[in-house]
């Protein structure tokens, strides 16, 4: 900048008519972009004094013309870009959008201190860090919490992400966002696709005439699609008993009384494998299944699988050997679970058993959900 601009400069400082003011702000704003890199500390150190002075007497149009010139660059002075950054919505929107001189610090001020449409400016960032989208979560702001969740370069903690997930069982309007980030863990991704899946299920419920155990195996295969196949499913390391029972579903040989004469022959292991195979029961309710007292568990079961009652008594009476303690069997524990046996009906066995198979989160959600649903009835 020569001796001639400075005069210049000087000189339409002095005006202070309105035209004057907003000829200052352009002039300036020239000289930042075209000489920029060439500009001294004292002439670049006189035009930010003389702008920082001035900005708050031009007019609105005026501002905003500014800021858009100075929100993409690097080297504006950094006090003028904080000031503009604060001043109303449409003079710091570009700033808030684009300029990369404004700090964490400066931005979580803002806000904290400016309005609802500054938040939604720095959510929409090219760049959004933890800290910063730790504040704009503070906020409460549905709309900017959404934006935040729609901007791919947001950067969201673990801690911020599973407090959205947990809110999207209230706030419908995160669940879709959520689902489509990249960045979202997977077994969060699994607990919001739960909660989601349970609400629909609700709702369908109360809306339609349908099976709720029809419905439940739609929502059940949308969750395993939706979550990589069954994501969170009880992990089981590969033994040699399932690796057979395998085999022998693969050859068609498991039979109710193949059952029988595995486990007369002692091979407990491999007839919880040949069970578990049979009913698609994880191994961890099969043993529940075979083994508690009253034998409710193992009746549901076998109705469901069609095994005979003689096949089931003999099952019945070998597996209570497999229980710790007294062994023996009470006489009266076998009449009653003959009893039951006759009285459950397959059909109703087999939805039972369907329900049994599904995942526990997803059993846990539907409870959850019909449980709130319910207290807000009892509330009104």
């Amino acid at each position: 900048m020569d001796k001639e601009d400075l005069t210049e400069l000087l000189d339409l400082a002095r005006d202070r008519s309105s035209e004057g003011r907003r000829t200052l702000v352009a002039t300036i704003g020239d000289l930042f972009e075209g000489q920029g890199e060439t500009l001294t500390e004292r002439e670049r150190a006189l035009m930010t004094d003389i702008l920082n002075k001035l900005i708050r007497e031009v007019e609105t149009t005026v501002r905003r013309e500014l800021s858009q010139r100075l929100a993409s660059r690097e080297d504006a002075p950094r006090e003028l870009i904080v000031m503009l950054a604060n001043d109303e919505i449409e003079v710091a929107r570009p700033i808030l959008l684009a300029s990369e001189i404004l700090k964490d610090a400066d931005l979580i001020e803002i806000i904290r201190h400016r309005s609802m449409q500054h938040q939604l400016s720095i959510a929409m960032r090219r760049k959004v860090s933890e800290s910063v989208s730790d504040a704009l979560i503070e906020s409460g702001h549905v709309d900017v919490i959404k934006a935040l969740l729609d901007n791919p370069k947001s950067r969201l903690s673990h801690a911020a992400m599973e407090y959205l997930v947990e809110e999207s069982r209230r706030v419908d309007t995160y669940q879709e966002p959520l689902v489509h980030r990249s960045d979202l863990p997977q077994a969060l991704a699994r607990r919001l696709c739960l909660w989601v899946s349970a609400a629909l299920r609700s709702h369908i419920l109360a809306a339609h005439e349908i099976d709720p155990t029809e419905l439940d195996d739609l929502l059940e295969a949308i969750i395993s699609d939706s979550t990589n196949d069954g994501f969170g499913r009880e992990d089981m390391p590969e033994s040699a008993a399932r690796e057979l029972a395998r085999t022998y579903r693969e050859e068609e040989k498991m039979t109710p009384e193949f059952l029988v004469k595995v486990l007369r022959e002692g091979e407990v292991a491999l007839f919880e494998a040949l069970f578990a195979e049979m009913s698609g029961l994880r191994m961890r309710l099969i043993r529940r299944v075979v083994y508690e007292p009253g034998g409710e568990g193992l009746v549901i079961v076998c109705r469901a699988l069609n095994i005979e009652k003689p096949v089931f008594t003999s099952i019945f009476l070998m597996s209570r050997k497999g229980r710790p303690g007294d062994q023996k069997v009470d006489p009266d524990e076998l009449s009653r679970v003959l009893v039951l046996f006759d009285r459950v009906k397959p059909a109703a066995a087999e939805a039972v058993l369907k329900r049994w198979r599904r995942d526990p989160e997803y059993l846990y959600a539907v409870q959850r959900v019909e449980s709130s649903r319910g207290k807000s009835r009892m509330a009104k």
